[in-house]
């Protein structure tokens, strides 16, 4: 062996134990690391010990499976998150989701400096990934109750919830304001009604916490038992054309500020800790590119301080096709203010893109350290750098009596009475418990996962029971209903079938399959099959009243003097109770219509205040019930 190859060698080891040494020394002056220097000191000294690489790696979320030791170590990823229904294993218990969230974190606590990643999951109606979480009423029905308080209490429920599985950031709430239930989304938003929606961002503070005393749009998370929220999808994502998912808003600076926009101002007041940006386009400009609401606006004018993160592959599909003039997009991003990015389709080609671009300054450095600064201001705020590891103490939250009451509260106070009986003299609701014999129909009366919606264990929602714990409404009447009444079920009866059972009345339930995003997109808007046999035969020969369970209005106006009472429960959740509860006057109805219900889809877009405004039922309308 040659002294020249030797010394290679020599030189390559010492090479090597240096940089492991790198990694373990401690650093001379880490002041990041002491909870008792101020929040700008922690952020500039822990940012002056950072290379351009470990600046980078904070600005990018991978999904759980590709957060390998490898990735999370060779590029100092900052955040990691869990697709729609991207789970460990299914049924798995909140201490397993513990376990698995913690090894992620101490492979980011393993590198150079020790920087803690923040964990995002989409819990857009409770903690809805996991299996046995407390499942609450999707936005549409939550608008229904304009009862800012409850919706507070969600918020505290879900993020007990959340922190219960070691998670400690959720991509919610949706602050969009749907004008048109075309929309996939639909269910997604509060209201057609942007004063809704800002009331609704009271969930804010439920899942961060209650912003300190003299603090405003700072952003705010309280420690071990709140997560990071997020106000999504910024902006305008409710007003796209034809209410098509994720495309082309084409909308006036009024319509833009007066209707998309002001929940935002609320969200940013309340300390929301991260914004997310939508899809979809404004006049044609795609909003993960617009440099001029994300900088100019969000930013400079509303003053957030938080983290601006892409939607999924939100980059990618700046071009198309997805992945197209790739770093242009990495570049049109960038510079529009975009500060973490969610998945790639190639996560080295994203690192490369941006590490390039900064040092050929296409992308100045001070843009970096901007998205940085933000990045640490949240994580240190929130205290993931005193508790980074997650313990088991708040397994017993995960579904809990109480979460699973207030659920039941929720779904009682989102049900909306749209007709009963003919008359006022002669109200079909509230219906007797005692009764001989009744009839429960519908394909939505015993349907977990119909009643919960997309969104749900999975992306697009189940079908069936066992999905996850809950109570359906069918088991709801069989509870509520006098032991000697006899409760008779059957999905789909034909007309002879009804004719001959002799019935005191029937409830039928019926609506929309699950779905979520694109896939909701409908031109028709109608019920599923056989939704509208069932309701000719039973109400042909039986009182009865029609529970729709769906995500929006749907068409109802054929039906509608065929039968006796009708019900909207939008998506109610797992606390199928709540609308037995209603039902059968143990609770009287309160719920106002917080969408426009149309009568046919040539309407659409039709809003409260537009001029050829003919609806089938009004926004605002609905029957208030006493309880017995």
């Amino acid at each position: 062996m040659g002294s020249s190859s030797y010394l290679l060698q020599t030189l390559g080891l010492l090479l090597l134990c240096c940089t492991v040494a790198a990694n373990k020394v401690p650093l001379a002056n880490a002041k990041y690391k002491d909870p008792k220097e101020p929040l700008g000191v922690r952020i500039k000294n822990l940012m002056s010990h950072m290379t351009l690489e470990e600046k980078i790696g904070q600005m990018v979320q991978v999904e759980r499976v590709n957060a390998t030791t490898e990735v999370m170590q060779k590029y100092f990823v900052g955040s990691v998150f869990s697709g729609g229904g991207s789970v460990p294993k299914p049924y798995i218990s909140p201490e397993a989701w513990v376990n698995m969230v913690n090894e992620v974190q101490k492979k980011a606590l393993s590198t150079r400096l020790g920087i803690p990643i923040i964990y995002g999951i989409d819990a857009v109606h409770g903690h809805n990934t996991v299996y046995n979480a407390t499942i609450f009423p999707h936005n549409v029905g939550l608008g229904v109750t304009r009862d800012p308080g409850l919706v507070k209490r969600i918020g505290e429920a879900t993020a007990l919830e959340v922190r219960a599985t070691g998670i400690q950031y959720v991509f919610a709430p949706c602050i969009a304001v749907c004008r048109d239930p075309r929309w996939g989304r639909c269910y997604e938003s509060y209201s057609e009604d942007h004063k809704i929606v800002q009331q609704m961002t009271e969930i804010i503070p439920g899942l961060q916490g209650d912003l300190p005393t003299g603090q405003k749009g700072v952003p705010f998370v309280a420690g071990k038992t709140k997560v990071a929220a997020c106000a999504k999808h910024f902006v305008g994502d409710g007003g796209t054309l034809r209410g098509m998912n994720a495309n082309n808003t084409v909308i006036n600076t009024n319509g833009l500020l007066g209707i998309h926009m002001p929940a935002y101002h609320d969200a940013v007041n309340k300390g929301v800790a991260t914004v997310m940006v939508s899809y979809s386009s404004i006049n044609g400009l795609k909003m993960h590119a617009n440099k001029k609401l994300i900088t100019g606006f969000l930013k400079n004018k509303l003053k957030f301080r938080g983290i601006v993160i892409s939607d999924y592959l939100g980059v990618d599909q700046i071009n198309t096709p997805l992945g197209a003039n790739y770093s242009h997009s990495v570049y049109a991003a960038t510079t529009a203010g975009l500060d973490m990015f969610m998945g790639s389709s190639n996560l080295t080609k994203l690192i490369d893109e941006l590490t390039s671009q900064v040092k050929r300054k296409f992308i100045p450095m001070s843009r970096i350290d901007d998205a940085v600064k933000r990045i640490l201001r949240v994580k240190f705020t929130m205290g993931l750098f005193e508790n980074p590891i997650a313990d088991h103490s708040l397994a017993k939250k995960l579904g809990s009596k109480e979460h699973r009451e207030l659920a039941r509260e929720a779904v009682r106070k989102s049900l909306v009475l749209l007709k009963n009986g003919e008359n006022a003299d002669k109200p079909l609701l509230p219906l007797p418990k005692k009764a001989n014999k009744i009839l429960v129909a519908g394909t939505h009366a015993d349907n977990l996962g119909y009643q919960c919606g997309g969104w749900t264990i999975t992306w697009q929602g189940l079908n069936g029971n066992n999905l996850t714990i809950g109570t359906t409404i069918l088991a709801a009447v069989k509870k509520t209903v006098d032991p000697k009444t006899q409760v008779i079920y059957n999905q789909n009866p034909d007309t002879n079938f009804v004719k001959a059972g002799d019935f005191d009345y029937a409830i039928v339930a019926v609506g929309e399959k699950p779905y979520a995003e694109g896939f909701g997109d409908s031109t028709n808007l109608t019920i599923s099959e056989p939704g509208p046999s069932t309701i000719g035969n039973v109400c042909a020969s039986v009182k009865c009243v029609v529970v729709v369970v769906s995500g929006r209005p749907v068409v109802m106006q054929p039906y509608i003097s065929n039968i006796d009472a009708l019900v909207a429960a939008w998506l109610p959740g797992t606390e199928g109770q709540g609308v037995a509860d209603v039902l059968f006057g143990d609770y009287g109805f309160t719920g106002k219509l917080a969408r426009t219900w149309f009568k046919t889809v040539d309407q659409l877009p039709m809003n409260v205040g537009d001029p050829h405004y003919d609806p089938l039922y009004p926004f605002g309308f609905g029957l208030i019930t006493k309880p017995n």
